[in-house]
């Protein structure tokens, strides 16, 4: 029997799991068994833990459904552990090192107990300064093992369920469970508290807790918050029964109502059709249950408790205040250009939303590309009913395609539609000045996984961060996405990191994607038509990246070399950073074609037979393609300490790393580009990287967002060996390069 079972749910934190898996397996004290607790085999979560599974006999994964809650994956978990203690640990948040060899150690101290409490740290979304709530409530706690009755104060209403070590065996005998539905640890912490003879605590950090940014569920508003009321009744009810002493009785009583009170206090959380029958019936349960001799507080918290006991909601609501509510009614104001703009934009938020209109928008308007067009063009096909219409910028609107309908960005009609659309898609971000309409749907589609560190990430990385701005302005805009894309499990956690929100992510893959496995050989011969790759050509695609502490484009290759000591049947594409795109003076020269300024990135992938690229996330659409791929990184040291990145590319790469011209030149002419290793360096990376793209991203979106199928209704990805990608027109088959 392991000494620990840590039990971890999943559910909505799927981004941040393996952080918490990981932080239990590095633990220096190994007797324990982890039970991470998945929505079903096909959820993303299992597919993760599965892995983990696979690696450490420890790990022991479970099944729990959605519509169990977090108490139901609790239970689950608490089922199958076999440990002599259990510990609770949420799917977002980690073990502190050392944890687990501490709660040993004070275990060794006391002898066997039914509860250890610990203390916990809890961490802004942005990494801030922790704090440490449980520790000033421990530290009035004995050093030794003690009965409640010694320390009634330490009770587990005050604390929560992870960072606490319960006897399982003791759970057991008296079949405390989590009970259904919300504030769940409130009622397991009082069950607890109840039939606990024997607790101990650990004056020290064991667990890490992220706040997320857009706050707990529980304090979100909604009519969930009279499920504390029934908390309260059943543990006040088991209290009675149990014949509680009046000491211990108290103080469970006190620090019940303490939480009841502070959601009355704070009337955006419940809706006001049951404010006051929350209040209502909260006093009720006061009365009944307040223990014989009870004194309430002093100060605010006393004199609502006062209130409360004689039902006064007339004078409760005066007490509160409602000074602030108007703040919270107010709208942003949206800041279009010109003043008369602003006014009717304003006029167009006060008219219904339409239901039948969706507007997209792509890299600030350069025109109909990436994900956004790759969703227009399946909408039409799927979801005629929903009309369409393209935002681009004036300079852009003659590269708009036939049948396309599309309104120039700033005009009065973008801002029309911009306040009346439903549905909003876009790549990159609509202006600041853009509402969240309640019942509008926004959708993120990304255009990249993402390698280097990106939203709050940058925030220690001065060059980026001077570039980027207010973080607080990007968070606004993250407020207004509903759903967010993503191509692997990488992706997921990282944006989850990178754009805190309430937004849901999709796993879908990236539309843009989808014509790497639909092109035909006539779609790619066409392609390089449209490029001026000669015929019978082999095209090599040399694509860097955007570097912060540039100041216009730089190259990093000498390309009239590299072409030098090319065979007569190499061409290469040079594809700049979208930033560069019509500026740098010409790069274009014989047999290097210059790409930056084509449209559609996909189509450049579909002409190129091989890929040379640094950093730039072009590496993990062009994977999908299965050819050969080379990364140049002559300054890896300098992008990653200047930019920073999200793991070690060189550790894992998608082929041949060439660090020096000569180094390039050489994986070229002896062959090894393509050859056997880097063929299996490739797959690696496919596996990892492109797990969601299968040729129907843009129909499951289309599905998910605009017809409104419900997620168990998407088809999952096809698995990647049953994926066939668009062959390359002039496949890699000897030494092109002279040595």
């Amino acid at each position: 029997m392991p000494r620990f079972s840590i039990i971890v749910p999943s559910h909505g934190v799927a981004g941040r799991l393996s952080l918490a898996l990981d932080s239990v397996l590095a633990q220096s004290f190994g007797d324990l068994e982890l039970i991470p607790v998945c929505d079903g085999p096909g959820a993303p979560a299992a597919t993760l833990a599965a892995g983990y599974a696979a690696r450490d006999a420890r790990v022991r994964p479970v099944h729990s459904p959605p519509s169990a809650g977090l108490s139901g994956a609790r239970n689950t978990g608490l089922s199958a552990a076999t440990g002599a203690y259990v510990l609770f640990l949420d799917g977002d948040d980690t073990l502190a090192p050392g944890a687990l060899a501490a709660l040993a150690a004070r275990l060794a101290e006391t002898g066997e107990v039914d509860v250890l409490y610990a203390e916990h740290e809890r961490v802004p979304w942005w990494e801030g300064e922790p704090v440490n709530p449980a520790a000033p409530l421990l530290a009035r706690a004995p050093r030794q093992a003690f009965a409640p009755a010694e320390a009634p104060a330490v009770t587990g209403v005050q604390l929560p369920a992870w960072g606490t070590a319960y006897r399982r065996a003791f759970l057991a005998e008296h079949h405390l469970t989590f009970p259904e539905g919300h504030f769940t640890d409130t009622g397991f912490g009082g069950l607890v508290t109840l039939h606990a003879e024997r607790i101990a605590v650990l004056r020290r950090v064991v667990v890490r807790h992220l706040l997320r940014r857009q706050g707990s569920r529980l304090h979100a508003p909604g009519g969930h918050h009279t499920e504390l009321l029934d908390r309260t009744e059943l543990v006040l009810t088991r209290a009675a029964e149990a014949g509680l002493a009046p000491e211990r009785a108290a103080a469970l009583f006190g620090q019940l109502f303490a939480a009841v009170l502070k959601t009355a206090a704070h009337p955006s959380r419940l809706p006001s059709g049951l404010r006051r029958s929350y209040f209502r019936r909260a006093s009720r349960l006061y009365r009944r249950h307040r223990p014989a001799g009870y004194r309430p507080p002093g100060g605010k918290q006393g004199v609502q408790q006062r209130l409360l006991a004689t039902g006064a909601y007339g004078a409760f609501l005066a007490l509160r205040g409602a000074q602030h509510r108007a703040a919270a009614l107010a709208a942003r104001a949206p800041r279009p250009r010109g003043l008369r703009t602003r006014l009717y934009y304003r006029l167009q938020l006060r008219r219904p939303l339409d239901p039948g209109l969706a507007v997209y928008c792509a890299y600030w308007g350069r025109g109909y590309a990436c994900s956004p067009a790759a969703i227009h063009a399946r909408a039409a096909e799927l979801a005629p009913h929903v009309r369409s219409v393209f935002l681009v910028e004036a300079d852009q609107a003659h590269t708009m395609p036939a049948g396309v309908d599309h309104a120039v960005l700033g005009s009065r009609r973008a801002w029309r539609l911009l306040a009346r659309a439903k549905y909003l898609v876009n790549n990159a971000n609509f202006a600041e000045g853009v509402v969240k309409r309640p019942g509008s749907v926004h959708v993120q589609t990304q255009h990249g996984t993402p390698l280097k560190k990106m939203g709050v990430d940058q925030s220690t990385y001065p060059v980026v961060a001077a570039a980027t701005g207010s973080f607080t302005k990007l968070l606004g805009r993250v407020d207004r996405w509903d759903y967010n894309l993503s191509s692997n499990s990488h992706s997921t956690q990282m944006w989850e990191r990178a754009f805190p929100g309430s937004y849901e992510q999709l796993e879908y893959g990236y539309p843009r994607n989808d014509v790497f496995y639909t092109a035909t050989a006539d779609d790619v011969a066409r392609a390089r038509r449209a490029l001026g790759v000669p015929e019978g050509k082999v095209a090599v695609l040399y694509a860097p990246t955007h570097r912060d502490h540039h100041t216009g484009f730089e190259p990093g290759l000498d390309l009239e070399a590299f072409c030098a000591a090319a065979g007569e049947d190499v061409v290469v594409l040079l594809r700049a950073h979208y930033f560069y795109d019509g500026g740098g003076g010409a790069r274009g020269s014989g047999r290097i074609i210059d790409v930056t300024g084509h449209r559609s990135s996909e189509e450049v992938c579909l002409a190129a037979d091989a890929l040379v690229t640094d950093y730039s996330s072009i590496m993990f659409d062009y994977a999908n393609l299965d050819r050969p791929i080379v990364v140049y990184a002559d300054d890896w040291d300098v992008y990653t300490e200047t930019r920073g990145v999200y793991f070690d590319l060189m550790a894992a790469p998608p082929g041949p790393v060439a660090r020096t011209p000569e180094e390039l030149a050489r994986v070229f002419a002896d062959g090894s580009y393509a050859g056997p290793a880097s063929a299996e360096l490739r797959a690696a990376f496919r596996a990892r990287f492109c797990q969601f793209d299968d040729g129907r991203a843009a129909e499951r979106v289309v599905r998910r967002v605009l017809l409104g199928e419900p997620p168990e209704a998407i088809a999952p990805a096809r698995p990647l060996t049953e994926r066939v990608p668009a062959s390359a027109a002039a496949p890699f088959t000897g030494h092109l390069l002279r040595s």
